[in-house]
C-alpha cells in the first residue's frame, strides 16, 4: 500500500497560518459541557485528546455558543467571556498536543433553540419553525441594536478561545442556524440594512467575520461552515452561496466549509443524504456536495473544504488533484474510528470502516444514527474504546432520555454581555 498521499500535503491559509495535512474533523455536536455553565468538562478533553492523536491536520469543535440563549442543545459549550479560560485552555492543549490545530466552532442557533432552552428565541424576522410539533416557539425579530450586540459576542467569544490556546475559528453559517437565517429569504424578511437583498442578507456574516477578525488580528485563522443551498423552496440557492464566497474571500476568510440544509430540510443532519439519484461515479457517489463545491471553486480562490459522505481514500484522493477543494472534512466515522486519518494518511486503511446504523422502521432512523454517533462520542469521553457493535436501540433509548431529561439546571448559565463588543 502507498505511503504517501496528496492527503498528507501541508496547506497554507491565507493569514499565513498552516495546516499541516489536507483531512479534517469536522464539527460534530458533542454535548459534553457542563448543563449548568456552559464549560468543557474532563469527558470534553478526553475525547479530544484521542481525536488530536488520530492524525487530522484540523479539528473543529462542536458549537460553542456565543450566547446562553442561543444553545441548540443542553451540554452546548457557552464562552460570552473569560471564565471557562482555564477549562478552554485544557481542551486546546488536549487536542493540539499532537500537532493537529483546534478551531472553535462559534455559533449562535437563533431559532433553532428548543423551547424547553429558550422560551423567546430570536431570529431576523419573526418565522416559526415548521414540523416540529411545538418543541420551538415563535421567534422574535432582532432589533439593529441587538444584531450589533450579537456581533459583539462574537468578537467576545473569539477573543477568549484565541487566548485559551485555540489555533482558530469556524463560523458556523449553515444548516439554518442564526446567521444561515439571515442569509435565507425565508427567515430574513427584512427591509433595512440587514435584510431585503442578498448583499444585505449576507451583512450580518460579514460584520461577524469582520468583527473577529479585529478581535483577533490578521494572522488568527477564521473559518466559515457554509450552505451550498438550503435545499427548500424560496431558501438560500447556490447561486447565493457562491456571491457569498466572493464576499469573504474579499473579507480574508481563511477556510469555507461547503455543506447544506437545515432542520427543516436536513440534507446532512440526520441521515446525511440527499434526495437524488446516486451517479456512476464513487466519487460522486461519496462527495455528494462535490458539485456544489466545483461551481463555488469557479468563483472563487478561498481555500475550500469539503464534507459530506467520503469514505475512500482514492475519492478523497481525487477530489483534491481535480482541485474543487483543499481539505477533505470527516464526521461520523471519526466517532468509531478516530485514528482513521492516520491510516489513511500511512496507507495502512484504504476507507473508513463500514457500519450500517439501521432500523426497521424508516422514521426512526435519522434520531437513531444523530444518537449512535454521538454515543460513540459519548464512550471516548468515559475513557473507554468506540464499539462499532453498540447497540442501536440502546443508543436511541439513552440519547432520546438524555435529550428530555438532561441533567443539570440549565437556566444557571451565565448571562450574554449587553454591550455590542464587550471585552472579556
Amino acid at each position: 500500500m502507498p505511503t504517501t498521499t496528496p492527503l498528507a500535503a501541508s496547506l497554507t491559509l491565507p493569514s499565513g497560518a498552516t495546516l499541516p495535512n489536507r483531512l479534517a474533523k469536522s464539527a460534530m455536536s458533542e454535548v459534553l459541557a457542563d448543563p449548568d455553565t456552559g464549560a468543557p468538562t474532563d469527558a470534553l478533553v478526553r475525547v479530544y485528546e484521542r481525536w488530536g492523536r488520530g492524525g487530522a491536520g484540523l479539528l473543529v469543535t462542536g458549537h460553542v455558543i456565543v450566547d446562553a440563549d442561543g444553545r441548540g442543545e443542553p451540554g452546548n459549550v457557552v464562552v460570552t467571556d473569560d471564565r471557562h479560560l482555564a477549562a478552554l485552555a485544557r481542551w486546546a492543549g488536549a487536542a493540539q498536543a499532537g500537532g493537529a490545530r483546534l478551531w472553535a466552532q462559534l455559533n449562535h442557533a437563533g431559532r433553532q433553540s428548543p423551547r424547553r432552552l429558550t422560551r423567546a428565541p430570536v431570529s431576523p424576522s419573526d418565522v416559526a419553525m415548521r414540523g416540529f410539533a411545538g418543541a420551538f416557539a415563535r421567534p422574535r425579530a432582532l432589533t439593529g441594536e441587538e444584531i450589533e450586540a450579537i456581533i459583539g459576542r462574537f468578537a467576545t467569544a473569539a477573543r477568549v478561545i484565541q487566548a485559551a490556546g485555540f489555533h482558530g475559528v469556524q463560523v458556523h453559517g449553515a444548516h439554518g442556524y442564526l446567521v444561515s437565517q439571515f442569509l435565507s429569504p425565508r427567515t430574513n424578511r427584512r427591509d433595512d440594512a440587514w435584510g431585503g437583498d442578498g448583499a444585505r442578507r449576507s451583512r450580518f456574516l460579514l460584520e461577524v467575520v469582520r468583527a473577529i477578525r479585529a478581535a483577533g488580528g490578521p494572522a488568527f485563522p477564521v473559518g466559515v461552515k457554509l450552505n451550498s443551498a438550503d435545499f427548500q423552496r424560496g431558501g438560500f440557492t447556490i447561486e447565493e452561496s457562491m456571491e457569498v464566497a466572493r464576499a469573504l474571500e474579499a473579507a480574508g476568510v481563511d477556510l469555507l466549509e461547503i455543506s447544506g440544509g437545515n432542520y427543516e430540510s436536513p440534507a446532512l443532519v440526520g441521515s446525511g443524504e440527499l434526495p437524488a439519484a446516486q451517479r456512476d461515479s464513487s466519487r460522486e457517489r461519496e462527495a455528494y456536495f462535490l458539485d456544489y463545491a466545483r461551481r463555488i471553486r469557479a468563483v472563487t480562490t478561498l481555500p475550500l473544504m469539503l464534507t459530506g459522505g467520503m469514505r475512500s481514500r482514492a475519492t478523497m484522493e481525487e477530489v483534491l488533484a481535480e482541485g474543487a477543494v483543499d481539505v477533505v472534512g470527516l464526521a461520523r466515522p471519526l466517532t468509531h474510528a478516530p485514528e482513521l486519518p492516520r491510516a489513511l494518511l500511512d496507507g495502512t486503511a484504504a476507507a473508513a470502516p463500514v457500519v450500517r446504523v439501521r432500523s426497521a422502521i424508516r422514521r426512526l432512523d435519522d434520531a437513531l444514527q444523530v444518537f449512535w454517533f454521538q454515543e460513540q462520542i459519548h464512550r471516548m469521553g468515559r475513557g473507554l474504546d468506540p464499539d462499532p457493535a453498540l447497540s442501536r436501540y440502546g443508543a436511541l433509548w439513552r440519547g432520546v432520555r438524555a435529550t428530555l431529561f438532561p441533567a443539570g439546571r440549565r437556566r444557571a448559565l451565565p448571562p450574554a454581555p449587553t454591550a455590542a463588543g464587550a471585552t472579556p
